[in-house]
């Protein structure tokens, strides 16, 4: 099975997915991230164009303990990211046409920001036109239904019902060390804003888990879309 994962910004996945990222690839499945944003405001101090590759390096550091075959950044600048922007749209149709996933994971529109939501809609929008055989790209467009979209948490769990869930039980810990890889925006974090993330993101796995009677869970929602709506499970 092949997934792609196509987050926002080069930590989204890691909170959102990480544990179920981590289980694909654990089970055999081929698995593919994105970031849309390169992440280059994302700190106080540290100025965009050093931050930026910072993040990138971050990233690609967290998809190996994932056991991702592969991070790809489309490298928007934070706060520039458009489901209009016709650029970004065929970026992000050109990775679905070279992942030619089973399954993609994405932001949904309840997040809590416009890039993250902005992505999901540009997700949802490119991922239908690689089946449209005129619309050019890299890759070659393919045949057959729009595949299947889960939507991820939002952050905290914030106004975000599951309808489906993921025991991530068994690689709760994977999923925080991916998500330690993130240096710059973890210290940030601790020292601006006084917030142990990889606690808080431990505590939403614990809730998520304690909804659906495991110990550590990650809840998704499917976009229920013809003709996306699956017959089969896509998630591990």
């Amino acid at each position: 099975m092949r997934i792609l994962a196509i987050g926002c910004h080069p930590d989204d996945l890691e909170i959102g997915c990480g544990g179920t990222i981590a289980k694909y690839a654990k089970n055999g499945d081929t698995v593919i991230m994105c970031h849309v944003a390169n992440g280059n405001m994302g700190h106080v101090i540290i100025e965009p164009d050093e931050l930026g590759p910072m993040r990138t390096k971050e990233a690609e550091n967290a998809g190996r303990v994932l056991g991702a075959e592969e991070v790809i950044n489309i490298d928007v600048g934070d706060l520039l990211v458009s489901s209009f922007n016709e650029d970004t749209a065929k970026k992000i149709c050109e990775v679905v046409r070279y992942a030619r996933p089973d399954a993609i994971i994405t932001h949904g529109a309840e997040d809590y920001m416009r890039d993250h939501v902005e992505t999901g809609k540009a997700v949802f929008n490119a991922s239908f036109s690689t089946s449209i055989m005129h619309y050019v790209t890299a890759s070659p467009a393919f045949e057959g239904n729009a595949c299947p979209i889960y939507y991820m948490d939002t952050l905290a769990g914030v106004n975000f019902l599951p309808t489906e869930y993921v025991d991530i039980s068994d690689t709760i810990e994977t999923k925080l060390e991916a998500l330690s890889c993130h240096e710059s925006q973890i210290k940030w974090m601790l020292e601006h804003d006084h917030i142990d993330f990889c606690d808080f993101v431990r505590t939403c796995s614990k809730f998520r888990g304690l909804q659906c009677g495991v110990a550590y869970a990650e809840g998704f929602r499917s976009c229920m879309t013809w003709p996306r709506v699956p017959t089969k499970r896509w998630l591990p």
